[in-house]
Formats: structure tokens, C-alpha cells, sequence
């Protein structure tokens, strides 16, 4: 059982429950045939099993519920109806379904029974034509199920299964356990401090106790949340093999450390950035055949996938034996689209060359595929993984191949850091970018620091180390002792930089707290803490500091998207805030940000209903709901979220647009650059580099809401 790959382990727990469900829901169908909803339940269920142990490879698993789902499918649409021999012939086969999953479970393969019978059997079933309900008959006993080699019982070894020895807990109370854990750490935070200042040696002795106790606590409820690395990376394989076959190459894929274990919060926020990695190495790094054989090279490319622990982080490598990069062709395509100089692109390093590639809208692909070319996706991985406190870096040699290397924390909920004193307030710093301390004393305090230009540097070891004052950065005066230098040297998107502080208090696990709306666009704070006093640290972000320091450049300065939109389109007409959202799961829509009197969300609870319209009470008024995604013919999804509006004003009368999601204000020219059929629709533009149709918000509302007017969208 334990040398089970966790794929199929997590497939058998999850069989196992839903067997279980099918034999009770089979036997409630049976009194209530017509029941649609169970029905259709023990149709998906069955479903699942067979597409799921297709993917593994167990194929006689997926003859035996191909014809149960035949016969379900029948049932389900009414060209049958259930009585006690289909009833029968369907527990015959959730039997044999079980016998074979203990097979799986105690060898790892199916079984050698043979199923033909059964699967003969519910194909004349299945070929029954439909029959009006039997009428009860108390007497009459039930057809005895089909006779089968084994059973699961007869196949179950001693002792507990897998089934017995796994548990299915929800996220959400996952997720709940662990803030709780939270706040017992800052609770033992709290007393560790009082208790520095007592000397009774019981109270010390129970408090030491409980300090043990919170960590294992803290520790056992963290590996709960931990998942291997290998989760994300099974669907690769597939991924690159359909990628390869559209592309006309061959790739093979190898991967290295799928038992890496990080958190489950820190898997969901990887998972999109990897596969855009994973699809460009195909489509971008690794040549075609022919290309590979002119170089030398073998005809099969390879692509290797590596993860490993390294101080307290987690580091995922994925690599290409490719065509690589060109730091040559990055400078020019860099210079041509107005991102740097010539002069500035002569001095660069090839490293820095290279590294342009995450610049929003950066692309040095030839021709637009359906995977790459677009000028999206490298700065949306750096983006993605910056957000949960990681960095990321490529390395490339033309003809070799391309290495791109990524830094995550293990998790997000509870960090070690080191915490810092400016003025009278305290800030936390996150280890993960913590290089080294250094304090300045007396005359090497006075001339340990050198101003070059408008700059400040300390000499650290021969190397000039760029200088940041906490104070300066956040406004705060400071209250150090001018003959006292605390420098913390951090790192920052693979830049080394000084921090001075007035003080360098200690290190302690501290749990990351989000920031209020308020500061969230203050990019130099990543969350707060409460501290042991009760007093709350907030936590530096520290590239995002960096940049505000100019110590690393901040690479949205200046987009592609805003360098192509003025050079484009200079007779387009001055730039323009916009709204940019989503409707009908897929489609970018905007409108100019000057119509748009609020952004609100409402709980599905709030909305009500006056005829055939949504509404809802607003600020003392019945405000209509119009959902775009149903107005363009779409179905809105079904969900228990928040609805995200946009509120319209005209005369004291309000409005409310249903979207699917706000995604950004833009300021921008925008020209209509193709006209649309559609009711609703103005036309289309070009916004962050993607094609945007841009919405008619009088016409919608016109048609939605007779009465309601708004000034044009146009205007």
C-alpha cells in the first residue's frame, strides 16, 4: 500500500466513499425510480470512476463501469426504468468494481477475474426496451446478483484498509484550524514575554511546557496543509505531450523531487505560473526535430523538472535543452520597442539581457501561436509568484538551453522574522530576504557611509552596498544614536541592499495577518502581525521597498503596453481611465472609469426580485441589477460569492451592472479599432495588449432598465 504512487492512493480513498454513497443511493432509487436527482448523481459518480481510472491505466475498471454508465445513461433519460433486475445488475457491478480496487490497493494492479459475464449481462440490460413500473410485490424476492469469482470482502486482507487509515477533511476548516493555531502562537508570544520578567519556577516551567506544546501543535497542524510538489506537476506530462504533438516535436519530460512538500495555499498560486513555463519550453525552448539533428543535438528534447529544499524555501527549477535565448536579439528587439536606449542596451549584461523577457508585453516570438508570441505570460509567472513573498530568475546560453529558477516560502501562514524598530514604531522582516547584520560604531558609524551623486553606499567587504533609510522611505523620524549604524542587508530580486533601522530587536515566528483595504496599495507593507504585547508590527515588503528606494528598477515604470499605445496610436486621442473587467467567464469588457459612480459587491442573500428583474436596497433606494454575462447570452454561474457591481448614477437615480470579475483600472488612449454587431457593444480596442470590447453602457441599460439614462460611453 505504501509503494502506491499518491495518485492512485488519493483515486482508491475516493472510490472507496463513493461506493459506499452508490449502494445506499442504488437501494433509494429502487423504492423511488423516477428520482432524477439521485439518479443523475449515481450517473456522475460512476462517471468519475470510469474517466478517472481510464487516465490511470486500469482497463478491465474501465469496461466494467463503461457499461454500468451505459446503462445508467438509459436510465437517467428515461429509456428505461429502473426495477430489481437492473437494480441487481448494478450492485453486481459495484461489487466487482470494489473487488478490483482492493486488487489495486494490495498489488497494484487489477485482478485476474474474468468480468465478461457481468459486462454480457448489463449490455442485455441495457438493451431492454422501456418497461412501465412493476407493481409492488411483497412476496416476490429480487433477482440474485450476479455470480462473480471474488468479492471485496473475500479480497480485503486483515487489518485496515486504505480506506480506514485516510481522512477527507475540508479546506475550509483546515484553513480555520490553522488561524486558530495562529492566534495560540501570538497567545504564547505574549506570555514568553511576561514571563522573562518572573521567577517562580513553576510558572516559568508550565510556560516552557506550553511553548513545546504550541510548536508541535503548530508543526503537526502545517504538514495537514502540506502537499508534494508532485500534485501540480502530474498533469505536465500530458500537458507537454499534446503540446508536443500540435508543435511537431518530440520532448521528453523528467522530474525530479516529487515528494517535495509545500502549502496547499502556496500549490494553488504555482499551479498557473508552472504550466505557462512548461507551455512556453515547449512551443518557445525546444526546437524541431530537424532543427535539434542540424545542431547535433539528439531529435528528443528534454525537459526537466526539479524541486529540493533550500534554506527554509522551496526551489523549483525547470529546464530546457534548447535553442535558449539570444541576449543579442533581446537587446535589439528591447531598443526597437523603446525599452532601453542603445546605449543603455550596449551596457547590460547578458544576464540582464535575458531578464527583460519578464517585462509586461515583452515577446520575441516570430509568428502568434495559440500557446505563445502574445507578449503575456512571463510577467504574469513573475507577478504571480512575487505575490506570495517568492522571486524568480532565468538563465539561458544560446543553442544550450534555458533554466528558470524559482524561489517560494514553504508557506504563508506563520514566518520566521526578524523584527525591527524605526521611531516608535516596529516593522517585520521576512528571513527568507535576510542576507546578514551589520552595525556601524563611533568613527566607522561617521564614515562608514559614502554619498555618490544622490546616492548612499556602505563599502561591505570591497563591494559597494547600496543604502536605505527606514525612516527616509516611510516618513518617520528617527530616533537612533547618530554614532550607532544598524544596517540589515537584504535581497531583492537578486539585488543586495542595506536597510538602516534604529534598532534590531530579535527574531520569532510571527502570523502573517492581511492588510486592510486601506494599505493594500502600499506596496511597501506584505501584511501585519500582533506582537507578544499586543501591539500590532507591520510587515515589510521588501521588494516592493526596494523599488520605492529605486535600489532594483520597478519594471511596470514603463509597460510595453503604454510604449506601443503611444507609438501606435499618438492621433488617438488623449489617454483615458478605464474600467477593465470580466463577463461570461472568458471576455474583457471596459468602460470609461468616469461613468462609473461606485464599485459595490452584494451577497447573493441581499438580492431580491421585483417581477422579472434583480434588485437590490441601496442607499435608501430599489436599484436594478443588470447581469451582463446573461444579457450577452451567457448563463451565470452558479455561486455562493459576492456579486460584483458596477454602479451607475443619472439624476439620483442608481443602476447596478453584474460582472464576473473587476480586473484593473487603465489609463490609456483607446481607439475603436473594429465596429460590433452586437447590442451593447461600441466596438473593440486594444487595452493591456489584449483585444477589449468596449461596452455601450446607455444602449444596455436602455433595453435592461427602460427610463435610465447615463452620459455616453463614447463621449
Amino acid at each position: 500500500m505504501d509503494s502506491l504512487p499518491e495518485l492512485t492512493k488519493e483515486f482508491l480513498v475516493e472510490s472507496y466513499e463513493n461506493l459506499d454513497r452508490l449502494d445506499r443511493a442504488l437501494v433509494e432509487l429502487e423504492q423511488d425510480p423516477r428520482d432524477k436527482e439521485n439518479l443523475s448523481s449515481i450517473f456522475r459518480t460512476i462517471h468519475t470512476i470510469k474517466g478517472t481510472c481510464g487516465f490511470l491505466g486500469f482497463t478491465k475498471l474501465e469496461a466494467v463501469t463503461h457499461v454500468g454508465e451505459n446503462l445508467l445513461s438509459r436510465l437517467r433519460d428515461g429509456d428505461l426504468l429502473l426495477d430489481a433486475a437492473i437494480t441487481s445488475g448494478l450492485l453486481s457491478m459495484i461489487d466487482s468494481v470494489r473487488s478490483i480496487l482492493n486488487a489495486i490497493e494490495q498489488t497494484g494492479a487489477e485482478n485476474d477475474t474474468d468480468y465478461r459475464a457481468l459486462i454480457a449481462e448489463l449490455n442485455r440490460l441495457n438493451r431492454r426496451e422501456a418497461e412501465p413500473a412493476p407493481a409492488p410485490a411483497p412476496v416476490a424476492a429480487p433477482e440474485p446478483p450476479i455470480a462473480v469469482a471474488e468479492t471485496a470482502a473475500d479480497e480485503r486482507r486483515p487489518g485496515q484498509g486504505l480506506a480506514d487509515t485516510s481522512l477527507r477533511v475540508d479546506v475550509g476548516l483546515l484553513d480555520k484550524l490553522m488561524n486558530l493555531v495562529g492566534e495560540l502562537v501570538l497567545a504564547r508570544n505574549q506570555i514568553l514575554q511576561f514571563t522573562a520578567t518572573q521567577s517562580d519556577n513553576a510558572f516559568v516551567g508550565a510556560t516552557q511546557r506550553l511553548n513545546l506544546v504550541t510548536s508541535e501543535l503548530q508543526e503537526g497542524v502545517m504538514k495537514t496543509r502540506m502537499q508534494p510538489i508532485g500534485n501540480v506537476w502530474s498533469k505536465f506530462p500530458r500537458v507537454v505531450r499534446d503540446l508536443a504533438t500540435t508543435c511537431g516535436k518530440r520532448v521528453r519530460i523528467e522530474m525530479v523531487g516529487k515528494e517535495t512538500e509545500l502549502d496547499k495555499t502556496i500549490i494553488e498560486a504555482i499551479k498557473d505560473p508552472l504550466t505557462h513555463v512548461v507551455r512556453n519550453s515547449v512551443d518557445h525552448g525546444i526546437e524541431s526535430p530537424e532543427a535539434r539533428a542540424a545542431a547535433g543535438k539528439n531529435s528528443e528534447g528534454l525537459l526537466t523538472l526539479r524541486a529540493f529544499h533550500e534554506g527554509g524555501q522551496i526551489n523549483i527549477e525547470i529546464i530546457d535543452d534548447g535553442a535558449g535565448i539570444d541576449p543579442e536579439r533581446i537587446r535589439r528587439k528591447a531598443v526597437e520597442r523603446g525599452v532601453v536606449t542603445a546605449d543603455q542596451a550596449a551596457r547590460m549584461s547578458d544576464h540582464e539581457a535575458v531578464r527583460l523577457v519578464f517585462l509586461p508585453g515583452f515577446s520575441t516570438a516570430e509568428k502568434i501561436t495559440n500557446v505563445s508570441g502574445r507578449g503575456v505570460g512571463m510577467d504574469v509567472v513573475k507577478t504571480n509568484i512575487e505575490k506570495i513573498g517568492g522571486s524568480v530568475d532565468i538563465q539561458s546560453k544560446a543553442g544550450e538551453g534555458t533554466t528558470l529558477k524559482v524561489k517560494i516560502p514553504l508557506t504563508l501562514a506563520i514566518i520566521p522574522a526578524l523584527m525591527v524598530s524605526t521611531g516608535s514604531e516596529r516593522f517585520a522582516i521576512p528571513q527568507v530576504n535576510l542576507l546578514e547584520l551589520v552595525r556601524l560604531e563611533g568613527e566607522q558609524a561617521r564614515a562608514g557611509l559614502e554619498r555618490i551623486g544622490d546616492a548612499t553606499f556602505h563599502r561591505l567587504r570591497g563591494n559597494l552596498l547600496p543604502i536605505v533609510r527606514l525612516s527616509q522611505e516611510l516618513r518617520l523620524v528617527s530616533a537612533s544614536d547618530p554614532d550607532v549604524v544598524n544596517i540589515v542587508v537584504l535581497k531583492a530580486d537578486d539585488r543586495q541592499f542595506g536597510l538602516v533601522v534604529d534598532a534590531i530587536n530579535d527574531t520569532e515566528e510571527i502570523v502573517v495577518k492581511p492588510l486592510g483595504k486601506q494599505l493594500k496599495a502600499v506596496h511597501v507593507f506584505a501584511g501585519a502581525t500582533i506582537m507578544g504585547d499586543g501591539r500590532v508590527a507591520l510587515i515589510l515588503d521588501v521588494v516592493g521597498l526596494a523599488q520605492q528606494a529605486q535600489v532594483v528598477a520597478e519594471v511596470r515604470d514603463r509597460s510595453l503596453g503604454e510604449v506601443e499605445t503611444s507609438s501606435a496610436q499618438g492621433g488617438a486621442g488623449d489617454s483615458r481611465a478605464w474600467l477593465v473587467f470580466q463577463v461570461k467567464g472568458t471576455e474583457r469588457m471596459a468602460i470609461p472609469l468616469d461613468l462609473v459612480a461606485r464599485l459595490e459587491e452584494f451577497a447573493p442573500s441581499t438580492i431580491e426580485r421585483s417581477g422579472e428583474q434583480e434588485v437590490v436596497q441601496y442607499r435608501g433606494e430599489i436599484m436594478p441589477l443588470v447581469s451582463l454575462t446573461r444579457f450577452f447570452g451567457g448563463l451565470p454561474a452558479a455561486s455562493g460569492d459576492p456579486r460584483q457591481v458596477i454602479v451607475f448614477n443619472e439624476n439620483g437615480n442608481s443602476a447596478g451592472l453584474v460582472v464576473d470579475r473587476i480586473l484593473d483600472v487603465v489609463n490609456q488612449a483607446v481607439a475603436v479599432r473594429r465596429t460590433s454587431p452586437r447590442a451593447g457593444v461600441l466596438g473593440s480596442g486594444v487595452i493591456q495588449q489584449q483585444v477589449t470590447d468596449l461596452l455601450d453602457v446607455p444602449a444596455i441599460l436602455d433595453v435592461a432598465c427602460p427610463g435610465f439614462q447615463v452620459g455616453s460611453a463614447a463621449a
